[in-house]
């Protein structure tokens, strides 16, 4: 059973949605305010579109993927997956790595401190010393880019589709 993710343009939050198919055919509603314009988003493993589909994305969405954008980086995900052996899990540099692809995949725009870490993780820095230098700078970035808001924070519930 998939579980589909998706914001709430009125609480800025995304909240995931448990669905007895792979293709639901009802909207969803926001569990706390009860809005119906309810946006899908890439899964949180998801990051990111190439230059590609970023051009392809109607621009009315508000810069929400479409489905088509939704299913190459479900395909870009899955195939990543396949590539990764239990070593690389633990590798920051393969982490790094395909932290980027996702980005590249999904057309997320990469932050400055997102790329130095990505970068410094490529050399072989180590993840939480980087988290704990980094996180602040980068959680500002996003704030700023998220609009008034800020970035959506996430509902850590599963609700019914």
């Amino acid at each position: 059973m998939p579980i589909f993710e998706f914001l709430c343009p009125i609480c800025n939050r995304i909240y995931s949605f448990l669905s007895l198919s792979a293709a639901p055919s009802r909207q969803p509603v926001c569990p706390r305010c009860s809005a119906t314009n309810l946006t899908r988003v890439p899964s949180s493993f998801a990051v990111s579109a190439s230059r590609k589909s970023r051009e392809e994305k109607p621009k009315e969405t508000g810069g929400a993927p479409d489905e088509a954008a939704m299913a190459r980086i479900e395909n870009e995900v899955m195939r990543m997956a396949g590539e990764l052996g239990e070593a690389d899990a633990e590798d920051p540099r393969m982490m790094a790595r395909m932290m980027r692809r996702l980005a590249e995949v999904s057309g997320e725009k990469m932050t400055p401190t997102m790329d130095e870490m990505f970068r410094r993780l490529e050399a072989g820095e180590d993840p939480d010393a980087l988290e704990e230098e980094l996180g602040p700078q980068l959680e500002a970035e996003m704030g700023e880019e998220g609009g008034e808001g800020g970035a959506p924070t996430r509902d850590e519930g599963l609700y019914s589709l």
